[in-house]
């Protein structure tokens, strides 16, 4: 009988070369390392599921390119119109966010980490935020 795996939740990280943005994919790579060998570690032998929290594996995606039209509709959404202004440099509405972005690219603050499956996003460096972002993926089964 053929069995059906489920697709990862992809995690989109928007990064730049600063050092904000490379402390950001650490983080997010060390997580999902854990989330990695958490999900298949022998429960049995092994007692650090309860200091470890488990979390779902996800699929870390990497990008130093700027969102597109869409996917910059929906982080705005994610975060709130609010947060226009520390998304896009000197934009204050999303119409005035995605004129700038398609004018210039570098426009668009990063760092930005997308959980696009559960509808949210953390934008900048705070690990705290991020790792409730990533905790908070539904566990595995």
């Amino acid at each position: 009988m053929f069995r059906f795996h489920k697709t990862l939740d992809v995690i989109t990280l928007f990064k730049s070369s600063a050092p904000a943005s490379t402390k950001v994919h650490t983080l997010l790579k060390i997580a999902s390392s854990n989330a990695a060998e958490t999900a298949t570690e022998d429960q049995a032998s092994d007692h650090s599921a309860q200091t470890t929290p488990r979390r779902k594996e996800f699929e870390l995606d990497v990008t130093e390119e700027p969102p597109t039209e869409d996917q910059l509709k929906n982080i705005i959404e994610y975060l709130g119109v609010s947060k226009i202004p520390s998304l896009v440099e000197g934009a204050k509405t999303e119409a005035e966010a995605i004129k700038k972005l398609k004018a210039n690219g570098n426009a668009f603050q990063r760092p930005v980490v997308v959980d696009w499956e559960n509808g949210r996003a953390v934008a900048g460096t705070n690990e705290s935020e991020i790792l409730k972002l990533v905790q908070a993926l539904p566990k595995n089964d």
